[in-house]
């Protein structure tokens, strides 16, 4: 009578148990392609050298042929220049010391472009200023070393 009775009663255990297993392991190809998908697309961490139009479209004859551009300069001090700072807030970081006194001044694509040239903390580099929009403010545009 108890073999009669097993059989005739269906038994949902193990279909709940596969059903439970196909939904973990959907859920986890749905987060393994997120996460694949936020790996691919640019972060908003990205350096402002690269979210900022590239305004140096020629190279201002003042910087020496070997000279190597970078987007941000840290010093020692923990101070740091970045592209897209202003004049005024360079100048009042490091402070008119750190300028060596060599400036050159030429035209840009949007209006007046400025050379200038430091050295703070041990560091030479040279300093590209202009404006990013019609009659803006002066901003780092390029940051050399030389």
């Amino acid at each position: 009578m108890d073999a009669i009775k097993s059989h005739s009663g269906y038994r949902f255990g193990p279909v709940v148990e596969w059903l439970i297993a196909a939904a973990f392991l959907s859920a986890t190809v749905a987060v393994g392609s997120l996460i694949v998908q936020a790996l691919r697309t640019p972060s908003a961490a990205a350096p402002p050298a690269q979210s900022s139009p590239a305004l140096v479209t020629t190279l201002p004859a003042a910087i020496p042929a070997r000279a190597v551009s970078v987007p941000v300069l840290p010093f020692v001090d923990g101070k740091e220049v970045r592209i897209g700072e202003t004049a005024s807030v360079v100048a009042a970081r490091l402070g008119r010391a750190a300028e060596s006194g060599r400036q050159e001044v030429d035209r840009g694509s949007l209006g007046e472009r400025l050379t200038r040239f430091y050295e703070y903390a041990g560091a030479r580099f040279i300093l590209v200023f202009e404006p990013f929009e019609r009659n803006g403010e002066p901003r780092v545009a390029a940051i050399y070393l030389p």
